[in-house]
């Protein structure tokens, strides 16, 4: 696995799974929606700490500067 995530978009990343998490606890957004979120939230937090987003792969996407 090549790393294919920048520095922005890992913390942007970040934000939004701040965020949602936020809205969970807060209980703004709850039930089944709420779940779904936090899934959302939890694959990004995964793919922001290894810094590779397999469908940037398949789309031929790189948010990483180049070596």
């Amino acid at each position: 696995m090549k790393k294919n995530m920048g520095s922005a978009d890992k913390l942007v990343r970040f934000l939004i799974a701040a965020v949602i998490v936020g809205l969970f606890t807060q209980d703004i957004i709850s039930g089944t929606l709420g779940i779904i979120l936090l899934i959302f939230a939890g694959v990004f937090v995964l793919t922001s700490i290894i810094s590779f987003y397999p469908l940037y792969t398949i789309l031929g996407v790189k948010t990483c500067k180049r070596k």
